[in-house]
């Protein structure tokens, strides 16, 4: 995993998200955007983490497993998912250089759903 530089900052926090209210984009595959790192922050439960060489492929290149208390990062341009246990609950913080990011910090591989990049 690629490290945060030292001089980024949160740019931006999700509200913490179950299973009840976690938005559909991140179940499925997309990534962060050009110069924005995801940190996946897991308060409860377990959150189970797929990543993938690229947007086309669905065959994961690593399977990491997030439990309660324990946060992994998303290095910008990684396609990913992510499935929950029952009782999991997390947030994602997104770091950026904070002299050059500006606009979406997440796409979806389907434009159809950008509409949810807008909103985490």
């Amino acid at each position: 995993m690629q490290k945060i530089p030292a001089h980024w900052t949160i740019q931006r926090s999700t509200p913490f998200f179950t299973r009840d209210n976690v938005p559909e984009a991140l179940l499925k595959h997309h990534n962060t955007a050009k110069g924005v790192f995801g940190q996946i922050c897991v308060m409860a439960g377990t959150l189970t983490y797929y990543g993938f060489p690229d947007e086309n492929n669905h065959e994961p290149e690593q399977v990491l497993i997030v439990n309660a208390g324990e946060f992994i990062t998303s290095a910008p341009q990684y396609w990913h998912r992510v499935e929950l246990s029952d009782d999991a609950q997390f947030n994602i913080n997104f770091w950026s250089d904070p002299d050059g990011r500006k606009g979406r910090l997440l796409n979806t591989a389907s434009s159809s759903e950008n509409r949810a990049d807008s909103e985490t």
